[in-house]
């Protein structure tokens, strides 16, 4: 058994060197005759592949980018931790709405890296705390006024780097005027003109675009929500990769979102707000009410039909059916409910506040090997008869008026803004949050009238940030494809690569354990019985020398004795000196199976002679 084993691993070894040679010498070809396929009749194919990072690629190194004040109304990128903090006020607010232990705005922010630590020199403002209200604003450079003739355009980088159940990330373009003249009292209810960002607590995942209009017949102030975009955003709150916000409102009042450069959501200041910039030209008159004689039924009964006169609206729905016995086997003189007789009376019981005391009841067990128990009786059918109570068909109302609605009237605080862009200034940014996520990460922010000059700042910050962490996410398996050029033939031998060493492999193993089998089973047989086993059986020596080591060394005695040997036969062995050892082992070298007569016989020869 041993030396076939053996056997086996060699040539499944030698068969999967076989095969890896095979494989390397057909790969060999087969990239010779690629290219050999490439350069023919003079002809190179134009192949774009990805740049491979170990092969020359470009190297992605980031530096703050530059800031031209004249360009921006407001820019921070966080590097310089020093100037950005001299930018920014924390707030010291409480909010007035709440209770007092969780008023306070002591949320904590802090200039940082990211915890996926791309560049060293590439900071942000991070929020630290969660469940907490956090704070904190800064200054614009110039206040952005609505009057020109340019747009506004509004853009961040926001990274949840624990993601984000419940909370939001978006930030406030605070209103000019006297209340934000001091950022230190910046809270949630300052004014602001635009709120802008991504938002999400559960399943309600927003993208908040929220102006502030003013009335201009009265001054009132009302929110104008935008429209949900179409698609959901769910990708920024799950993947923890940093995301660029984007809001671009124009002078024409059109508007227009963007989340990494796509654009998810545009529309018009006029039309896709709600509620609606402009309110109704007419509106319902409040004082009109409906007229008692008006009649809005489209149909009526007929009042010319009659019940007929076989028409029996006492008719039951079911009937008993009369063609139905009693089962066999059914104890009518037995209740299906019997009081329980392993219940006791209460030690607390009063009967005279609590009652007469009854067991509870319980199914009768008489009844559970029965047909049923109790008075039978048969089981109900459908009526034929039964028609139900009858109501007269239903026709045309021929004194229908229609619905009633209140007149119209002119609506008095109907107004026409047909200029909504030009909203109120804006002097200061600011974020005011709560979030049950913490380490939110604000990088990148600008505020600017120029789409050209947002798109090239998010070219020098954002795009260079995520084409280095799209490239360095490749998984090898995916650099292996690039190197095979995605080639359906390298596809297929590497297919057989794999399938060829496993084929092998799973073919070893059923071998073994069928020969594994084969052993069990005779060393199972020859336990069967007690009666003495003949030593000439080649495979019962072979299992016995695997057995035992001192027997595979050469002890002949040993070697011959069969499993019921007798411990007087035994004793025989242990007699023999060396000599008569070395003699019998050359003996069964030569005849390997002897019975257990002709090796006594032989030992008591042997005796003689010495």
């Amino acid at each position: 058994m041993p030396r076939k084993m053996g056997g086996n691993r060699g040539a499944t070894l030698a068969l999967l060197f076989a095969c890896g040679f095979l494989l390397i010498s057909t790969a060999k070809s087969a990239d010779l005759g690629s290219e050999s396929d490439d350069f023919e009749d003079g002809y190179v194919e134009d192949v774009q592949e990805e740049p491979i990072a170990s092969e020359g690629d470009e190297k992605l190194a980031y530096e703050s980018p530059v800031i031209d004040h004249k360009k921006f109304h407001f820019a921070d990128h966080f590097d310089d931790v020093e100037a950005s903090r001299k930018k920014w006020v924390l707030s010291q607010a409480k909010k007035d709405d709440i209770a007092e232990e969780i008023s306070k705005y002591d949320g904590i922010w802090n200039w940082e890296s990211p915890q996926r630590i791309v560049w060293a020199n590439d900071l942000g403002l991070v929020l630290k705390s969660k469940a907490k209200h956090a704070a904190i604003s800064a200054p614009l450079r110039q206040p952005f006024e609505f009057k020109q003739d340019k747009p506004l355009v509004v853009q961040y980088e926001v990274t949840l780097q624990e993601g984000q159940e419940c909370g939001g990330s978006y930030l406030k373009l605070l209103s000019a005027g006297k209340d934000t003249e001091q950022l230190k009292a910046f809270n949630d209810k300052t004014p602001y003109t635009i709120m802008f960002g991504p938002d999400k607590c559960g399943n309600d995942v927003k993208m908040h675009f929220i102006f502030r209009h003013v009335n201009p017949i009265n001054g009132t102030i009302t929110e104008k929500h935008c429209n949900k975009p179409k698609n959901r955003l769910e990708e920024p709150f799950k993947d923890k990769l940093p995301h660029l916000y984007q809001l671009v409102v124009r002078p024409d009042n059109s508007f227009e979102i963007r989340v990494d450069h796509k654009i998810i959501n545009e529309g018009s200041l006029l039309t896709d707000f709600k509620p609606p910039v402009n309110p109704p030209a007419e509106i319902d008159d409040p004082n009109d009410r409906k007229p008692d004689a008006w009649d809005e039924r489209e149909k009526i009964p007929d009042p010319t039909a009659q019940k007929p006169e076989d028409w029996d609206e006492d008719a039951p729905p079911q009937l008993p059916d009369t063609d139905a016995v009693m089962p066999n086997g059914w104890l009518e003189n037995e209740p299906d409910m019997i009081f329980d007789p392993t219940a006791t009376k209460p030690e607390d019981w009063d009967s005279e506040i609590d009652g007469e005391w009854e067991a509870p009841l319980v199914d009768n067990p008489v009844c559970e090997k029965a047909a049923g128990c109790g008075k039978w009786k048969a089981p109900l059918i459908p009526n034929p008869n039964y028609k139900g109570k009858w109501r007269a068909p239903m026709i045309e109302n021929p004194n229908y008026q229609g619905k009633w609605a209140p007149r119209k009237i002119a609506n008095p605080d109907f107004f026409e803004d047909l200029k909504p862009f030009q909203m109120t200034p804006i002097s200061a940014v600011g974020l005011e949050l709560w979030s049950m996520s913490s380490d939110i990460l604000f990088d990148n922010l600008i505020i600017t009238d120029d789409v050209e000059v947002a798109r090239d700042f998010a070219a020098n910050s954002f795009d260079i940030k995520r084409r280095y962490i799209d490239r360095e996410s490749k998984t090898l398996w995916h650099r292996l494809m690039r190197r095979m050029n995605y080639k359906p033939g390298w596809w297929a031998l590497y297919f057989l690569y794999l399938l060829i060493p496993a084929s092998c492999y799973v073919f070893y193993l059923y071998r073994r354990a069928k020969e594994d089998s084969a052993a069990k089973k005779a060393a199972a047989e020859a336990k069967k019985t007690d009666e003495p086993q003949p030593d000439d059986e080649p495979e019962a020596e072979e299992e016995e020398s695997d057995l035992s080591g001192e027997r595979a060394a050469g002890d002949s005695s040993k070697e011959s004795t069969p499993l019921s040997a007798s411990p007087k036969k035994k004793s025989q062995k242990s007699d023999l000196d060396d000599n008569e050892e070395e003699t019998k082992a050359a003996e069964n070298q030569e005849e390997p199976a002897q019975t257990e007569e002709t090796n006594t016989k032989t030992r008591k020869r042997q005796a003689r002679k010495e």
